[in-house]
């Protein structure tokens, strides 16, 4: 092989690859289909090798095509991530970056790192989807989910960011005014209580730890809600005590509409993920997300 082919001819080879699809491959390059199929004619008379088997229906590699791709991809790969690198330092990226959150979550994004991200990277657009329920981000369309680091999948890279996260008991001070404050969980049965059902439908049961003692309660009331900001108002209004996080609960503790109670049986818990498929290439702004998620100083919520 006098002539070896050009990176463009490589990269076009692997986005074939990878969609299973001429069509599709030249769509994402920008090219006409006739002239990528000439293309990956001359790389194949260029190799002296067929690297596709061509159906009217599918387009598989042989296996020539799948040895040079394993071979290539790490090498695309870091060729990209160099260039990306260099986009990121000189702050010229643009795009969007896909994001899957829950509510919570994305008002502490909204309020500490999404300015940020936008002094520094004014070029590209964060697409922020709230979701209660955990959603699986690839058949989403997503480029990374912000979720609790232990309701994170296990086949997901994950990169945890920001304080941890503790869940607290909390009522209003007229509330508790009228009603002893409990000393124990067990003391949460003669209480009213806001309970939470969670998007599988099921009642959350509230979680305790004290000295390496660990109570789980099934909690009694007459209001459920499916939202955290609902019954951290519900709470307020006297309602009875709910169980939030203190990413929730913490504006209301600040403004003195909320109190914590049994704060001894309220431990603090890993905090939130970034997470992404490791088997894809990391798009550029998602990269630069996640780099200023990192270097952010996200304060705890009290």
């Amino acid at each position: 092989m006098n002539k070896k082919p050009d990176l463009n001819v490589l990269a076009a080879f692997a986005a074939i690859a990878a969609h299973g699809s001429f069509r599709k491959a030249a769509d994402e390059l920008g090219m006409p289909p006739s002239t990528l199929s000439h293309m990956m004619r001359t790389l194949e008379a260029q190799l002296s090798a067929r690297l596709f088997n061509r159906t009217t229906r599918s387009v598989a590699l042989t296996d020539v095509g799948a040895r040079l791709l394993s071979r290539i991809r790490p090498l695309l790969r870091d060729f990209d991530t160099a260039f990306e690198e260099i986009e990121i330092q000189q702050n010229r990226l643009s795009g969007t970056v896909r994001i899957n959150s829950n509510e919570p979550a994305a008002r502490m994004l909204l309020h500490q790192v999404v300015p940020v991200f936008h002094q520094r990277f004014p070029d590209i657009e964060v697409d922020l989807v709230t979701e209660g329920q955990l959603v699986d981000i690839v058949a989403g369309g997503f480029d990374a989910g912000i979720r609790l680091g232990e309701d994170v999948p296990q086949d997901m890279i994950a990169v945890r960011f920001g304080p941890q996260i503790r869940f607290l008991a909390v009522a209003s001070p007229a509330y508790l005014a009228a009603n002893p404050p409990p000393q124990s969980p067990d003391d949460l049965q003669k209480h009213r209580c806001i309970r939470h059902r969670l998007p599988s439908g099921k009642l959350y049961r509230w979680e305790f730890a004290k000295d390496r003692e660990e109570v789980t309660v099934e909690v009694h009331g007459s209001i459920t809600l499916d939202h955290l900001n609902l019954m951290a108002d519900a709470a307020a209004a006297g309602m009875g005590i709910a169980y939030l996080p203190d990413l929730v609960a913490g504006p209301y503790l600040q403004q003195g509409k909320l109190v914590p109670v049994l704060a001894d049986w309220c431990p603090t818990g890993p905090g939130l993920c970034i997470y992404y498929p490791g088997h894809r290439h990391v798009p550029a702004p998602l990269r630069a997300f996640i780099d200023v998620l990192k270097a952010v100083d996200i304060p705890a919520s009290q």
